[in-house]
């Protein structure tokens, strides 16, 4: 009898997953599927309604709750499968409390109507934010700690502030505390996460920045080897984050960017708030600042009303961007927003772009993996036989090493995939 955790989309989601998962333990769960869902595609959401039906095939006696983004954006449609017991949202997840409530209604066989079947809040009423003490993270090499939730901002395309609320941020204290904490456990690489990091501070004393945050957990965690972000804005990339991207090593020389367009009506449509010129600039910037920096990007393909021409300005922003590790999602329009009730484009089309756009990322990923080859690298061991570089390239370790470990390696090759080394 086990609890197991499904999870899905960011690694927020993937994070607050092992919070989750120990709250569970704590109120006494067993035989217990949660899945924690993302909304940021119908896909997604698609996906976990399939993974649902799926768990209760493989686990009949199994009680399955839902929670994450997709459960408190569309609780009364997952409260309305069968197969599930009772849906959470995204502040109830994160409860003690929720989860032995939970315990008691599963329990008592409660959770069929749906006024017990749900407990889902106004996301847009939490205020404040922490990171969970969590002692390590299940299967993985790496620790995240989350340091922002929620977003201010309005894109037209996105569900995702309605799933998590406004932006609020954890004090840099309690950050550099959990961070601590996960290095004294044997981590050696952390990863800062959250819905939109680059907007760390809004709302805490002397608003401090995100370039702030990483220079205070760098001074005051020597022992950390390696520190990672997540996806930024860079429209909100302040001067200290650049300064600490030029001078600590420590910082790995890897952002991944929010850019979703490179055509600027597009990106004025999405309510984005820079120009493709600033997605540029930004990039070169920070290449004269670490010359040996990889970028990554999400890029939207075939968002409403775009042309032809206005895709081929998100095709060319791949090279002109220097984007070697590329995310593309076909646009899918999510009810409620903007973007949903304005001129679609045929989804045939869609489909065909978002694969034009991932051939031409598959293409700057060969690339790149073809300019490492007989470069020193050191990789941080995720399973026996594969790690990941700096600049978060895979690799493929020639003999077997335990997970954790930060080898210096020489690239003897690729394999079209992932670095191979010697």
């Amino acid at each position: 009898m086990s609890i197991q955790i499904l999870t899905f989309g960011c690694r927020l989601n993937a994070y607050e997953s092992e919070a989750v998962r120990r709250k569970a333990q704590e109120a006494g769960h067993s035989d217990l599927v949660v899945v924690n869902t993302c909304a940021v595609t119908g896909e997604a959401v698609r996906q976990a309604r399939q993974a649902i039906r799926k768990a209760k095939r493989e686990r009949p006696k199994a009680r399955i709750v839902v929670t994450g983004c997709a459960a408190q954006t569309e609780p009364d449609a997952f409260a309305q499968m069968p197969e599930v017991a009772r849906v959470l949202g995204n502040q109830e997840k994160l409860s003690a409390a929720a989860w032995r409530d939970t315990r008691e209604a599963l329990a008592n066989d409660f959770g069929v109507a749906r006024d017990e079947k749900v407990r889902v809040s106004d996301i847009m009423a939490v205020t404040e934010t922490a990171p969970h003490l969590i002692e390590g993270f299940e299967g993985r090499a790496r620790a995240f700690v989350q340091v922002q939730n929620g977003c201010d901002h309005r894109c037209t395309f996105c569900i995702i502030p309605f799933g998590r609320g406004n932006s609020r941020s954890a004090p840099m204290g309690d950050v550099v505390a959990q961070v601590r904490r996960l290095i004294e456990n044997g981590y050696r690489e952390v990863v800062l996460t959250g819905v939109d990091i680059t907007s760390y501070g809004g709302g805490l004393p002397g608003a401090p920045k995100l370039g702030m945050l990483v220079k205070q957990i760098l001074k005051h965690v020597p022992e950390l080897e390696r520190l990672r972000l997540s996806s930024i804005d860079s429209v909100e990339a302040d001067r200290d984050l650049l300064d600490v991207l030029a001078n600590e090593p420590r910082l790995m020389p890897h952002l991944h960017l929010s850019l979703q367009a490179g055509d600027d009506l597009i990106l004025k449509r999405m309510k984005r708030r820079h120009l493709r010129a600033d997605a540029v600039a930004f990039c070169d910037e920070v290449r004269r600042l670490r010359p040996d920096v990889a970028f990554g990007a999400d890029i939207i393909a075939g968002f409403p009303t775009e042309t032809e021409t206005m895709f081929a300005r998100s095709l060319d922003l791949v090279d002109e961007c220097g984007l070697t590790h590329l995310h593309v999602f076909p646009f899918s329009p999510r009810p409620g927003t903007p973007a949903a009730r304005m001129p679609q484009v045929a989804r045939e089309t869609v489909k065909e772009r978002a694969k034009r756009l991932r051939d031409k990322g598959e293409s700057a990923f060969h690339a790149r993996l073809a300019r490492d080859v007989g470069a020193q690298r050191r990789v941080l061991v995720e399973t026996n036989a594969t790690g990941r570089t700096e600049h978060f390239m895979p690799v493929r370790l020639s003999a077997p090493v335990e997970p954790g470990v930060i080898l210096d390696v020489s690239i003897a090759g690729h394999d079209g995939r992932r670095l191979l080394a010697a």
